[in-house]
């Protein structure tokens, strides 16, 4: 028997229009290797604001209980024609109990489990979700485990490519961020050296607070001293960067230019043959993202996302990976929660305003079914 919920829909029509509703549908039975999921907790990760809030004026939208309509400015509505006209559920992961199962011997084994997963639709009551990523939680709580997958794994994920390509350090821009926090405990037990790099006092402190050695504050006066500084005792040339737009990665890479050519004891033309490397892994800044002729050709930018990182990781290493964050749940990988709303809470205009702007340690977390 199909069951009936509340979800979340973001709609995005050819001329702009963004509509973000709760509406009930029908969910089907599971088949296969797939289990239902009664959703109890999911987190607003700033990788879910692409679809579900994008750059659309939410400032002057049309707020109504469950529902929300706003409009995409050019040309971020031209750059997403693609999803034009489709209604899409929205909500990367989170956890709850699995109530019902197909037929597969690992869909049935997590039956009346609370589990953590990635079903794509959290924002919802309900959830099919495929038993391979779903993470049975133990006695850890629905709160415990709804951001046990975005976050973790995208920081071990940073680790393990490091290692893979033989680096023995890495340069976070946004440190203090909770991905971050993780990432600052990541490299302690795993020997990686870390460059943070944060925008005010108190998040050097924080991190600091951590354990974090090198910590830099983009604020002060002397930044890009610090900066090349860390870098230099670290040879941390290789970076993952979430703002995207702007002059941050551009930054990174003088810095890192400038380390390598001091070390350099001929003159090149082309600048250092050191490698430097970032990626982008998110677009806090929806601008463009700026570079300079300043650091030779030696250099890659390109982007980074999780899905496919794990594709190319092998499952042995997304096993283990996956084994470390639950053993250290409440700790390494411990989330913390600014506040906490239900489904059509989400669609307030205070809410909106509040968890779009994506500022350190204010994450809001869904509960579909509080």
């Amino acid at each position: 028997m199909p069951t009936t919920g509340k979800q979340l829909f973001t709609t995005l029509e050819s001329d702009g229009t963004l509509t973000v509703e709760i509406a009930s549908r029908e969910f089907p039975d599971p088949t296969g290797n797939q289990v239902l999921v009664k959703m109890e907790a999911a987190p607003i990760n700033p990788s879910d604001l692409a679809i579900l809030t994008g750059a659309a004026d939410f400032e002057n939208a049309t707020y109504s209980p469950g529902k929300v309509v706003a409009k995409m400015p050019e040309p971020f509505n031209s750059g997403q024609k693609a999803r034009h006209g489709q209604r899409l559920p929205a909500g990367n992961e989170g956890a709850g109990t699995v109530i019902a199962t197909g037929d597969s011997d690992m869909a049935k084994a997590l039956m009346g489990q609370r589990v953590a997963c990635v079903p794509g639709n959290a924002y919802s009551q309900y959830a099919i979700a495929d038993a391979a990523m779903c993470l049975p939680l133990g006695d850890h709580s629905a709160e415990d485990g709804a951001s046990s997958f975005v976050n973790p794994m995208t920081a071990l994920g940073f680790a393990e490519n490091a290692k893979m390509d033989g680096q023995k350090a890495i340069l976070h821009t946004v440190g203090a961020s909770n991905l971050g926090q993780m990432l600052v405990k990541i490299c302690q037990e795993d020997g990686l050296g870390l460059v943070n790099i944060v925008r005010k006092q108190d998040q050097v402190d924080l991190l600091k607070g951590l354990g974090a050695t090198h910590v830099v504050n983009s604020s002060d006066g002397d930044f890009m001293a610090q900066l090349k500084a860390a870098i230099d005792e670290t040879d941390a040339f290789y970076g993952f960067d979430p703002i995207g737009g702007g002059t941050m990665v551009d930054t990174c890479f003088k810095a890192m230019e400038q380390v390598a050519v001091s070390k350099m004891t001929e003159y090149s033309r082309y600048g250092s043959n050191q490698a430097k490397r970032m990626f982008i892994y998110g677009r806090l800044d929806f601008g463009p993202t700026t570079l300079t002729p300043s650091y030779g050709f030696g250099w890659t930018l390109s982007g980074w996302l999780l899905t496919p990182f794990l594709a190319t990781a092998g499952m042995e290493t997304v096993m283990r990976m996956r084994k470390r964050v639950l053993d250290n749940l409440t700790t390494t990988f411990a989330s913390s929660y600014k506040t906490r709303v239900d489904l059509e809470g989400m669609l307030t205009k205070d809410a909106i305003l509040d968890y779009r702007q994506m500022k350190t340690g204010e994450k809001y977390l869904v509960l579909p079914n509080g």
